[in-house]
């Protein structure tokens, strides 16, 4: 049996790519609320839908920066996939007033994806069965 906690094999690019992960996470939380107080009868259903998609999304990313900073198996994929969506909607917000925005989503893209990909992260987050645990 090992003698690490759990916390002591997960590598430090990981944490920080679960860390990103958690804080895009929170601020999809924050939009969903800003959101829902934004809401206006002449567009009730599209302030709902974009209410809720933008709080289920910001759940869903932390589940799978929860998943991350446990070196979980299953939140690779998860985490692959939402970086390379940022990455598409980053482009749609370059140019104009909006460049800021874009540059800040690329650069979390990217220092998620490469802390992912690391060859320490690459190992930690190997299909081990012996090893992977649930999220929950």
């Amino acid at each position: 049996m090992p003698t690490d906690s759990p916390a002591a094999v997960v590598p430090r690019p990981l944490k920080l790519a679960a860390a990103v992960v958690a804080a895009e996470g929170l601020a999809l939380l924050v939009l969903g609320i800003a959101e829902a107080f934004t809401i206006q009868g002449s567009r009730l259903v599209l302030g709902l839908t974009t209410t809720v998609f933008f709080l289920l999304y910001g759940v869903g990313l932390g589940a799978v920066a929860r998943g991350l900073s446990r070196a979980s198996t299953w939140s690779r994929g998860p985490a692959v996939f939402s970086q390379l969506i940022q990455l598409l909607i980053a482009y749609s917000f370059w140019g104009g007033g909006t460049k800021a925005v874009a540059i800040a989503l690329v650069v979390a893209a990217i220092a998620v994806l490469v802390g992912v990909f690391r060859k320490e992260s690459t190992e930690a987050l190997a299909d081990n069965p012996e090893k992977d645990h649930p999220v929950l």
